[in-house]
């Protein structure tokens, strides 16, 4: 692991040592900056997203974070005593630092699984109705008209094809919890 604090980063900004610096924390399995301006710290985020091309992560728990998580891929709030601002600035909020590794592994793993089902499923279901009103054209000598009422159109989009979704949303688990937490290799199951 590699700790830096602010001075040391700010003589890597600005004396441009930023490759050398990447250089260095490629090596590292986790490198924690601490002491350092909410500048500082948006900039390592985009430094990384930049020029390693990786998608980040960042957790904060203060107004001071604010800038590095909305620099970041995905934001984690976590809320707490310094206040509720990088909450609000978050994609995903926890009460405590502990909640992450579920946040992460089990709660992460479904929705990307949830996210790729969902996917293919909106593809098939836009296929189908598109190749109806396609073959529906030929019939009708491509005259642009369809061969459902508007409002009908409208009600299979919002009645019919949305329980499907629903039911994965809410349903759908290919691990338990424990499992996940247990083999956190299964997180690459989906990639």
């Amino acid at each position: 692991g590699l700790v830096i604090d602010g001075r040391t980063l700010n003589v890597i900004f600005q004396g441009g040592l930023e490759e050398k610096f990447l250089a260095l924390t490629k090596h590292c399995r986790s490198v924690l900056c601490c002491r350092s301006t909410p500048l500082q710290k948006s900039m390592v985020v985009k430094l990384v997203r930049r020029q390693l091309k990786v998608m980040t992560l960042s957790i904060g728990d203060g107004a001071n974070d604010v800038s590095m998580i909305q620099a970041a891929d995905v934001g984690i709030g976590i809320s707490g005593q310094e206040g509720m601002q990088a909450v609000m600035a978050s994609d995903f909020a926890i009460s405590r630092f502990k909640h992450l590794k579920k946040l992460l592994l089990v709660h992460g793993h479904w929705c990307y699984a949830r996210l790729a089902k969902m996917v293919i499923y909106f593809f098939y279901k836009n296929v189908n109705y598109v190749s109806l009103l396609f073959w529906y054209q030929f019939f009708c000598g491509f005259s642009g008209s369809t061969m459902i009422d508007y409002w009908q159109m409208i009600f299979f989009n919002l009645f019919f094809t949305s329980m499907p979704p629903l039911l994965f949303g809410v349903l759908d688990r290919d691990f338990s919890a424990e499992t996940l937490l247990g083999l956190p290799e299964l997180y690459k199951k989906g990639q």
